[in-house]
């Protein structure tokens, strides 16, 4: 039920502007992504930002979308990864000032849950 009133509320945002839109879509991929990858049992480890919020943490972020890219379980949401991809142009803050990372590996779910909150955070400025 938890699921089902989170899609509705994702879905009514999506009238709302288009690159809202395709972040609520974004976000609905992501969802049903981290359910494929709770019940995976490949074990995958991705470099994992410790703090989200850090700048200099971006790239980072890109490149563990791009390992979980080639996850073959991943490969039902190309579409999240065409749509990622375009609107990475306006999620890429100055990425040459960026500096040193604080990562972890940690399991495909926990990365997509900060991916999750990245894209959040990211559609609200």
């Amino acid at each position: 039920m938890k699921t089902h009133l989170y899609l509705l509320l994702l879905a009514a945002g999506i009238s709302a502007a288009p690159q809202l839109s395709s972040m609520a879509e974004l976000l609905i991929l992501l969802n049903q992504m981290h359910e494929i990858m709770t019940k995976d049992a490949q074990n995958l480890r991705i470099a994992t930002p410790d703090n989200i919020d850090d700048v200099n943490c971006v790239s980072t972020i890109f490149e563990g979308t791009e390992q979980l890219r080639t996850n073959p379980a991943m490969r039902k949401y190309s579409v999240f990864f065409q749509k990622f991809e375009k609107l990475k142009q306006s999620l890429t803050p100055s990425l040459a000032k960026e500096g040193k990372c604080d990562t972890e590996r940690k399991s495909a779910t926990t990365f997509i849950e900060k991916l999750t909150t990245f894209i959040r955070k990211a559609s609200k400025t």
